[in-house]
């Protein structure tokens, strides 16, 4: 694939950390406004190069970063907008619910090990009080000449850890028109309840909502389990994917008459992969309950997989130990045999992976997917018709911390790709820049980046949002 280099020219800055990046034309307006949601529960709008606030739900978050010393992966985690937003006004949130906060699943870091069986067959028990928050997906409404309000709350998820909750994780499907959520597996590492391959679980999945179904619950049950659900609520669900440990966000790009979809699926030591499909058969939840039930078996053949917890991309996930002849080295064994087994056949190949560690010439070491977005725009001819990912901040010695754009092409039926780097002109001086949103407009003519100059969402004001916009010599 050809070299591409771009230039990054700045639309807004001195912002909290820009995580959602997208486009949308108000009620009464003619023109796309970006729309741009911080971590911590700010939406600004982008119009005519003025910003303006479109909702703030600070109080409604939990507070960020105080007991993981700035860290955090929970917040506002995605925002979609209603195909027919510009007539009825109405836009889905998800975000991690103030108040919630709980003593986590268990306080101690994770690491499986092949030899005791313990390790690999750990149970969540005593949910309600062995948990760290609350995530939320609620339906909010722009009235005529009045400001934004929630109209009522679709799912209250329970989450086991901190981390792992997705990112821009929602987005409506232009071919079933329904809510697309992707949930993550839950957090910690290794996915040591296994929530991501158990169909009874909503971690770990990629879930299509109905939103044109009334439920008549407006506070459902705060579940981790779908047969905890009201019958109503399961009726409006229907499973996608598994095998998720934490995503990017699902997102669409038309060829022909059909649509090809891209998961980005954050890497666990090794590798980060982006995943692409056209067909899929979705399950109903009311069927996965009842096969429960039952003990019927699910017919999950053309039911996605993306491979986790035996897979990471297209390695079988594997855990490092320290070689007792030589402690500069690892040894990496084989985490969970049984299940890379179980999983080898059903599995999703990626469409293009790249390493942690990774010394071939223009590639890179990364470390965490951050953003996959289709361009089918004219405006960088030499990316048209490809897909677009974003690293976190590349793996490099005695130099200031920088993001890495990079792309792909989709080939035949999805087959595996490889990927090539994207050259950026912008001069971040000393200051870090990490990588942390990627985002498109309507059309997927344009694309938008957001950097922030930290991985603690606790420090404030230091993010940008830079429209990627050709090269000029």
């Amino acid at each position: 694939m050809k070299k591409v280099k771009v230039r990054l020219q700045p639309i807004v800055s001195r912002i909290n950390m820009p995580t959602v990046i997208k486009t949308t034309i108000f009620p009464g307006d003619s023109i796309e406004s970006i729309i741009v949601a911080t971590q911590v529960g700010e939406i600004f709008y982008i119009r005519h190069g003025v910003i303006g606030t479109f909702a703030d739900i600070r109080s409604r978050v939990l507070k960020l970063g105080g007991s993981s010393g700035g860290y955090d992966e929970r917040g506002l985690l995605g925002l979609a907008f209603h195909p027919q937003f510009y007539y009825n006004g109405l836009f889905y949130l998800h975000y991690s619910a103030a108040g919630t906060q709980g003593p986590t699943a268990f306080s101690e870091a994770f690491k499986p090990n092949p030899c005791d069986p313990g390790t690999l067959n750990l149970k969540w028990t005593n949910r309600e009080k062995q948990y760290d928050h609350i995530d939320t997906v609620e339906e909010w409404i722009l009235p005529a000449n009045g400001q934004p309000h929630r109209r009522r709350t679709l799912l209250n998820l329970r989450r086991p850890f901190l981390n792992h909750n997705g990112v821009n994780s929602l987005n409506f499907s232009p071919e079933t028109g329904k809510l697309v959520l992707t949930t993550g597996d839950g957090g910690s590492a290794y996915d040591p309840f296994n929530l991501s391959q158990n169909m009874m679980e909503l971690a770990g999945k990629i879930i299509e909502i109905d939103v044109g179904m009334n439920t008549s619950a407006d506070n459902p049950s705060v579940v981790t389990r779908f047969h905890e659900l009201s019958v109503p609520i399961q009726e409006t669900l229907t499973v996608i994917a598994r095998g998720v440990r934490n995503t990017t966000g699902i997102s669409y790009q038309k060829f022909t008459n059909q649509y090809v979809k891209y998961v980005g699926n954050v890497g666990q030591d090794l590798v980060e992969s982006v995943f692409s499909f056209v067909h899929y058969k979705p399950i109903p939840v009311t069927q996965v309950v009842q096969a429960s039930k039952t003990g019927l078996e699910l017919a999950q053949e053309e039911l996605i997989n993306l491979g986790w917890r035996g897979w990471e991309g297209a390695l079988p996930t594997s855990v490092p130990r320290e070689c007792s002849a030589n402690s500069m080295l690892n040894k990496n064994y084989m985490a969970y045999y049984d299940e890379a087994l179980q999983t080898s056949v059903l599995r999703l190949q990626p469409l293009t992976s790249y390493y942690h560690k990774d010394p071939r010439p223009g590639k890179f070491g990364g470390t965490a997917l951050t953003g996959v977005q289709p361009y089918s725009g004219n405006g960088i001819p030499d990316l048209t018709g490809s897909v677009v990912f974003t690293d976190l901040a590349r793996k490099q010695a005695n130099s200031p911390v920088r993001g890495v754009l990079a792309y792909t092409r989709i080939k035949t039926e999805c087959k595996p790709n490889d990927y090539t780097i994207i050259e950026t002109d912008y001069d971040f001086g000393s200051q870090a820049a990490y990588y942390v949103g990627l985002g498109t407009n309507l059309s997927q003519s344009r694309l938008y980046l957001g950097v922030y100059g930290s991985m603690k969402v606790a420090d404030s004001n230091l993010g940008t949002v830079f429209e990627i916009v050709p090269w000029v010599q």
